[in-house]
């Protein structure tokens, strides 16, 4: 028999010497059937010894459900937040007696949705889906969340999601600086994200009285420029999108001989392992991840039961603010 190649019911009823259909009542302990004792032990016997496992999409079509969900992914890098996020989804589904499978769709387009491959109960995008998407996903007849008329819909939730940002400002106001700078991730795939945050950093920076000087992409080749006019245009501090970001522009002050945090102050975003191990150590926000993941896991349970599943209702999500050794009180600053 070739290795990886799947056992059918038909072999199995070969080699007791029964009808497919018997196999099939066998395995599957369909009632209201006379099969023997005998009959039924040898098909068990047999199975086991043949390696047969059953196939789970025709069971999934056979019962109307998989206990699959399906997590569309926009093309976002996979960072350690993102990994950690995804596995604390996958756990709290998997209390529920669900299987997570995430998936992001390649530009190409080349390769059949899986949508189409998996039997899955839901479809559910970390993002919306875009009305070509919503069509294909409607046209191979599954639930989606969320759909076009779902609440909350953009998949941010109004002000739920908004914490981190605001403690980001917050912590900078309370320490007494007033003219800050916000630095994005130079890769264009989190250009909405970055987006959204410096939406609620600027809303939140009007709200506690702070000035933003400059909101600008900075990666290695630019970050080093990017201090120097922040520094030069009064900035007494940065927020970060991420403590990636976060450690680019510490390192580039650095080699640029302006002290972190005597100089210029800086806060990252995520609490990811980096935070804790730069030097200067990054002080930053940490998200509840859980809560998030077992808020997912909890839309996608209610979609799949026809509950609503909108995401605008909720309480806030809990972000915690990490001080370490990168911000510091303005009055230590001497602006160049």
């Amino acid at each position: 028999m070739k290795i990886g190649r799947r056992v059918t019911a038909e072999e199995v009823a070969k080699a007791v010497g029964v009808s497919r259909a018997t196999v099939g009542f066998v395995l599957n302990d369909t009632p209201g059937q006379s099969i023997s004792e005998d009959t039924r032990r040898r098909v068990l016997t047999a199975a086991l010894q043949l390696g047969y496992r059953p196939n789970s999409a025709a069971q999934a079509l056979a019962r109307g459900y998989s206990d699959i969900v399906l997590l569309v992914l926009p093309d976002w890098p996979i960072d350690d937040v993102m990994h950690h996020l995804l596995t604390e989804i996958a756990l709290a589904l998997d209390e529920a007696g669900y299987t997570l499978v995430a998936w992001s769709p390649h530009v190409s387009g080349a390769g059949r949705p899986l949508w189409e491959l998996i039997p899955a109960d839901l479809v559910m995008g970390m993002a919306p889906f875009d009305a070509e998407q919503v069509a294909a996903l409607h046209a191979n007849g599954v639930a989606i969340f969320p759909e076009p008329d779902d609440p909350g819909q953009s998949g941010h939730g109004g002000g739920r999601f908004a914490a981190g940002p605001r403690l980001q400002v917050d912590h900078l106001a309370d320490l007494g600086h007033r003219r800050i700078a916000y630095a994005r991730p130079a890769d264009p795939r989190l250009a909405f994200l970055a987006g959204d945050r410096f939406r609620l950093v600027h809303e939140q920076a009007g709200r506690r009285g702070l000035h933003v000087v400059d909101d600008r992409v900075t990666d290695l080749g630019s970050a080093a420029a990017a201090v120097r006019d922040w520094l030069n245009a009064g900035c007494t501090a940065v927020v970060a999108y991420n403590d990636y970001v976060a450690s680019v522009v510490t390192g580039a002050a650095l080699r640029a001989g302006v002290a972190v945090p005597d100089e210029l102050s800086i806060i990252g975003h995520d609490d990811s392992p980096l935070a804790e191990v730069f030097v200067p150590s990054l002080t930053t926000v940490r998200i509840n991840l859980r809560a998030i993941a077992q808020e997912v896991a909890a839309f996608a349970l209610r979609k799949i039961a026809g509950a609503p599943a909108g995401l605008g209702d909720g309480p806030a999500i809990a972000a915690t603010l990490v001080p370490r050794e990168s911000t510091a009180t303005p009055a230590r600053n001497a602006v160049r």
